[in-house]
């Protein structure tokens, strides 16, 4: 295929210069209506490309077929049988992948705990049963690593009937499963394996970075483009390959949670950062890979510094680690996570994308530059420099064993339960109704329908006192809790 080209970039291109007009939705009439104060904040050029997709970009049969060449563009440039994109996020894109796989299937679905919130979402929309598979607990730095495959292996011993397996890899943290294994594991008994990729949209441009799905037998994969490649927001595509999903009802499923007026600019980003990616994504990954190990380097000299690597890989730790993604252990400045971040956005307006109790990541892009990598390890020194004695955080940290809650009800059932507020003392032994999720990275901590122990609400509520944030809870602060009625 020419990859050299990018239809849907050209069409919005053509349309901006043809000077069509459309007595259509969007209203504002690419532009001409909105509020000056808005086209300064947000560029008349962002307004002038937003465009009806059918009826608009393309007629309204879509007779020019600009998004189907633009998905066999993407799906030829990653080695998959098909490709469809999304401008809902990886969460609509997932949640699509599970419900062609199990929805209407009475065997549920092999889940990895570790799995995001989009998952959980997942399962209650489509009332499927999930089979947790646990995450491998490094309990010293209070750490999970993905299921190896041979939990994966126990799990399928112990649920047979299961349609299909869920694996996230890789994890937010850019720690990545042994995705061949897990594969191999599933393909003997004849059931697909979904990948949760939403980190690894650069994975297939580089040999350098880890396994990609694709390349080892992984039937559907998830991706986030906007999370490591050069998309807007919400950008995602899901791959297809092989025989055991059927890509037409994943198309079904997907047109089910799809919104009937996508957004164009969305859409033509996403072919053209495959067109980039194809031409000079060697090159530009490179860089970053080198920018990365920069910064790696820098990092690891400022004391109290531990720039995770060795400790994330191993056999009974992670399969291999993403190096574009940055984690720093700063516990031994006996700060937190949360103090480093929130300090480097008040003084040096630079945000990172995740921090924790005793961690802080920064991504590296291939859009970085010696001047942005400066800029954060001049930040994190600052920080680390000016730091006094912080007062000790007193986040009481739960067991592997504490983490593992008993799964009583279906989410779906115990989501759309009678339910009720409780005080947060009162809440263990309840059944929960409520997913709740420190965030970033995304985890539940509690999923609707596991029992609630005292050991997790306790790390949850310390955890709010000393930054975390739990945004999907009913009572942010944590001083009540949704749980089923009469449980």
């Amino acid at each position: 295929m020419d990859h050299s080209t990018a239809p849907l970039v050209a069409a919005v291109a053509d349309y901006r210069g043809s000077g069509r007009y459309g007595f259509t939705p969007p209203a504002h009439r690419q532009g001409r209506g909105v509020d000056a104060r808005v086209l300064a904040a947000l560029g008349a050029d962002a307004f002038a490309s937003d465009i009806l997709a059918s009826g608009g970009l393309d007629d309204r049969l879509s007779r020019a077929g600009l998004l189907a060449e633009a998905e066999d563009l993407m799906a030829d440039a990653v080695g998959a049988d098909s490709a469809f994109f999304s401008t809902c996020g990886s969460s609509l894109s997932v949640k699509a992948a599970m419900m062609a796989v199990a929805g209407g299937d009475d065997g549920g679905l092999l889940v990895a705990r570790d799995s995001h919130k989009s998952i959980v979402a997942g399962l209650i929309f489509s009332g499927v049963q999930p089979h947790w598979i646990a995450p491998r607990w490094d309990t010293e730095r209070h750490f999970s690593h993905p299921p190896s495959p041979a939990q994966v292996e126990q799990a399928w011993h112990d649920h047979p009937d299961a349609a299909g397996a869920l694996i996230v890899s890789p994890s937010p943290y850019g720690t990545c499963a042994d995705l061949r294994g897990i594969a191999e594991v599933c393909h003997a008994r004849g059931k697909p394996l979904i990948v949760d990729e939403a980190w690894g949209a650069h994975l297939p441009f580089h040999p350098d970075l880890p396994t990609w799905a694709m390349d080892v037998g992984a039937d559907v994969c998830v991706v986030s483009v906007h999370k490591m490649g050069m998309g807007f927001e919400q950008g995602s595509v899901f791959h297809v390959q092989g025989g055991l999903v059927d890509s037409a009802r994943l198309s079904r499923c997907a047109d089910l949670l799809m919104t009937t007026s996508p957004n164009v600019l969305i859409y033509a980003a996403l072919d053209g950062w495959r067109r980039q990616m194809v031409e000079f994504g060697h090159d530009l990954l490179g860089n970053a890979l080198s920018l990365a190990r920069r910064v790696r380097s820098e990092l690891a000299e400022i004391s109290g510094f531990d720039v995770m690597h060795d400790d994330l890989l191993g056999v009974e730790t992670s399969h291999d680690l993403d190096l574009l993604q940055v984690l720093v252990d700063v516990s031994a400045t006996g700060a937190t996570g949360y103090d480093a971040a929130d300090w480097l956005r008040a003084n040096r307006r630079i945000d990172l994308g995740l921090s924790d109790h005793r961690r802080v990541l920064a991504t590296v892009s291939s859009a970085d530059d010696a001047q942005s990598i400066d800029a954060l390890v001049d930040g994190l020194a600052l920080w680390r420099a000016g730091l006094g004695e912080p007062a000790p955080h007193e986040i009481a940290l739960p067991t592997p064993e504490d983490l593992e809650l008993e799964p009583v009800m279906l989410p779906r059932d115990a989501f759309f339960a009678p339910t009720e507020l409780v005080p947060a003392e009162e809440a263990a032994g309840r059944i929960a109704a409520e997913q709740l999720t420190p965030y970033p990275p995304g985890i539940p901590a509690i999923v609707p329908g596991e029992r609630i122990c005292a050991a997790v609400v306790d790390y949850l509520r310390t955890g709010v006192v000393a930054g975390m944030n739990v945004p999907d809870a009913s009572d942010p602060r944590l001083h009540a809790i949704r749980v089923v009625t009469g449980s």
